[in-house]
Order: C-alpha cells, then sequence, then structure tokens
C-alpha cells in the first residue's frame, strides 16, 4: 500500500511537472485600482511589474474621502489550468494611509484574488480581497476590503 501511495504521488509529480502553466502573460501593466468595501472608495493609478513567470509588484496610489493611500504589494501568481488567461495570486504588503489634517496611518495588507488577462488583447482586470489590519492609532483591522483593477498591459 506505501508503494502504491508513493508511486501515485510520482506520477502525479511528474504530470504536473510535465504540464507547466505559465502564470503571467506579460511583463508590466499600468491602469486603474478600486479600493472598496468596509468604509469609504478609494481609485487611483496602479502599476504591475513581474520578477519572474510568478512573481510581481504591485504598487498603488488611492484617493477618496479626504484620505490618501499608498501601498505596495508582493504577490505570488498562478495560472489555472484550463482556463487560459486566468490567474490565482496571493501577496502582501505594506500601505502608509495620509489622512487630511496631517495623521499618516501604517498599515499590513495580504491579498488574494484572480486576475485575467484577455488572449490577443493588452488588457488585463482583478479581482482580490484586501483586508488592512492597521498598526498605527490603536491598531484595529478592516477585513471587509477588496480590490478591483483594469489594466493596460505591455
Amino acid at each position: 500500500m506505501k508503494n502504491l501511495v508513493k508511486s501515485l504521488f510520482a506520477i502525479l509529480f511528474l504530470a504536473i511537472g510535465s504540464h507547466q502553466i505559465n502564470a503571467q502573460s506579460y511583463k508590466n501593466s499600468l491602469g486603474l485600482s478600486i479600493d472598496f468595501g468596509d468604509g469609504s472608495t478609494l481609485v487611483g493609478p496602479a502599476f504591475k511589474h513581474f520578477f519572474n513567470k510568478n512573481s510581481a509588484g504591485q504598487a498603488e496610489v488611492v484617493f477618496g474621502d479626504h484620505f490618501t493611500k499608498l501601498q505596495a504589494m508582493y504577490s505570488y501568481n498562478q495560472g489555472i489550468p484550463g482556463a487560459s488567461g486566468l490567474n490565482w495570486l496571493v501577496g502582501i504588503g505594506p500601505a502608509l494611509g495620509f489622512v487630511d489634517g496631517g495623521d499618516t496611518e501604517v498599515a499590513i495588507v495580504p491579498m488574494a484574488g484572480l486576475e485575467y488577462k484577455i488572449n490577443g488583447v493588452p488588457l488585463a482586470m482583478s479581482f482580490d480581497w484586501r483586508p488592512n489590519f492597521w498598526l498605527t492609532d490603536g491598531g484595529g483591522s478592516n477585513v471587509g476590503r477588496f480590490g478591483f483593477g483594469f489594466k493596460f498591459t505591455f
């Protein structure tokens, strides 16, 4: 029985290894990010750069309701078998929030979501869950936050 289980894992490993899924089909993207959910909706520019086929960095500056948030996130991206152009992603990064009146807040923002790159067209869309864990002003969290992005890819 042990040998059967080992053999099945070996076959599965070889099958996955021989059917490599490319996570990204572009190197950079520039677009619009919408950060919404509990609280106000924030909108602004976003830039994403792939360091290799699975690792990417994304920077955003979003504005709204007397608040500006600057965030930089690292994400791991992986293609979904049988769904051309669709990737899942997980990541994390810091955020700085600037409140009108001079207050500055610091947060850690994990993220998990999906990105779809339209085949043959230099456009991609993404949707992710991105809870905010605030480290300043007594801490606190806002787990009902989401991101939606429209990107031009190049």
